[in-house]
């Protein structure tokens, strides 16, 4: 006991406890606190958030990175290629092992008995293909690679064209959706000027409720407008590969384009289809591989030897031996000589001659098909723009003129508004016309022919 220290009353001995639990709880706090604020060294970082604003070219490029469906025609061309090395292997050599009288059960071999002697044995046995199966297998496996990446080309052909297809879909979509908010917000405009007109005795009453029922029917085409534009947006996320469609998505673009000056032939663009499309080439290739695979069942008819050698080892009463074997055996092609697997390659080798020419008389039909409609949008559009476009807006503006200044009915005004309405409208859904058959043109000749 320490006599220089004074004793403590049990009042400061309580107090001096609870300063003491206060500081380590203090530290305790801090220490955790500290040790929160580090972040854990496998912390997955967040991914890169995807733009909300994009154009067509970039869509194109996102939708060949995320499209889930692209992505799973990839995984095709992995199979094929896990294949070709499989086609590659020799088959395995075959190690037996044996034991045979073996004096397990202790009965003792000896000169009287006569048994054994114990022998041990190991064996080796080396397949030997012949008629040049493995390289007609790898030969075969690699048209089926080459298969699997002309589908993997015509996947993103027909990708391309969905996504471009989608973004002029998205195009129009705000096109009319702008259309049909400066006709509400010109409606809203005479709304307001028929209400000051009616108050000074100018028009009737009648013609104001004219003018409000236009204008809520406007309202209505603006909310259809405006669904008919998110559902476009929604779609065409759905095509990138976003799993969770974003509110602002937007794509940038005008819908009216140049016309593109056009001098080919019909037949030319025919023939460059027939050489580009990479659906012909996967039935030409595929043709090749049944050529190949053909060959390899006729391979494959062939028997195969097996060379084999043994070591036995004999420990007998009256002594011990060693001795070498040699072993040649080869089935006898009697019943299954792969009658089934030829005819089998050579009925799908027609059967691929007739989807090649079928296929063919298919390409150049849609290449007429998609040539006729891009012509026909566009001298629709030409013939909009040369013949419709002014008269109907000098029309709608002289009408409106003339209706303010008292001198024409809200009907005449009206009719004037519909007729360049429509024919607005009519130029919109020519200009996207134009537009998609120009894609899909130069997505059914395989290439662009048009840019």
């Amino acid at each position: 006991m320490n006599k220089n220290r004074p004793d403590l009353s049990p009042a400061q001995g309580y107090l001096r406890r609870l300063f003491a639990i206060g500081c380590l709880l203090t530290f305790s706090r801090f220490g955790t606190a500290g040790r929160a604020q580090q972040p854990p060294a496998n912390e997955v970082k967040p991914a890169s958030p995807v733009p909300s604003v994009i154009t067509i070219d970039q869509a194109v490029d996102e939708a060949l990175q995320n499209n889930l469906d692209l992505l799973a025609q990839r995984v095709e061309l992995t199979i094929a290629e896990a294949r070709l090395v499989a086609a590659r292997l020799r088959p395995n050599p075959v190690l037996s092992l044996s034991g045979d009288h073996l004096d397990v059960l202790g009965t003792g071999f000896d000169e009287i008995n006569v048994g054994g002697p114990p022998e041990i044995a190991s064996r080796v046995d080396f397949p030997i293909e012949r008629g040049g199966k493995r390289q007609l297998r790898v030969a075969t496996a690699n048209y089926a690679t080459e298969i699997a990446k002309t589908r993997l080309l015509d996947a993103i052909r027909r990708l391309r064209l969905d996504v471009t297809l989608g973004c002029i879909e998205v195009i129009q979509a705000k096109a009319s959706l702008g259309l049909a908010i400066d006709n509400l917000r010109t409606f809203e405009e005479l709304v307001r000027t028929n209400s000051v007109r009616v108050n000074a005795g100018s028009i009737s009453p009648l013609d104001l409720t004219r003018s409000q029922v236009a204008m809520l029917q406007f309202r209505g085409s603006v909310k259809r407008a405006e669904l008919a534009l998110l559902t476009a947006k929604t779609k065409l996320q759905n095509l990138l590969g976003r799993r969770v469609p974003g509110d602002n998505f937007d794509v940038l673009g005008d819908l009216k384009v140049p016309l593109h000056a056009f001098g080919l032939e019909l037949e030319t663009l025919q023939r460059t289809a027939v050489d580009a499309r990479p659906d012909l080439r996967t039935l030409d290739l595929d043709q090749a591989r049944s050529q190949s695979d053909l060959k390899l069942q006729l391979a494959q008819a062939k028997v195969d030897y097996v060379l084999g050698t043994e070591y036995r080892r004999q420990q007998g009463v009256n002594g011990k031996s060693n001795s070498l074997g040699v072993f040649f055996s080869v089935p006898l092609p009697i019943f299954n000589r792969n009658q089934g697997e030829i005819a089998r390659v050579r009925a799908e080798q027609d059967q691929l001659q007739r989807q090649i020419e079928a296929l063919k008389a298919q390409v150049q039909t849609e290449v007429k098909t998609a040539f006729q409609e891009f012509r026909s949008a566009r001298e629709l559009v030409e013939s909009i723009e040369d013949d419709l476009l002014k008269p109907a807006e000098q029309a709608r503006d002289t009408s409106a003129y003339v209706y303010r200044s008292g001198a024409s009915s809200l009907i005449e005004f009206l009719d004037a508004q519909r007729a360049f309405n429509e024919t607005m409208q009519s130029y919109h859904e020519a200009q996207a016309a134009y537009r998609r058959a120009l894609t899909q043109l130069n997505a059914t000749i395989g290439k662009e022919v048009i840019q």
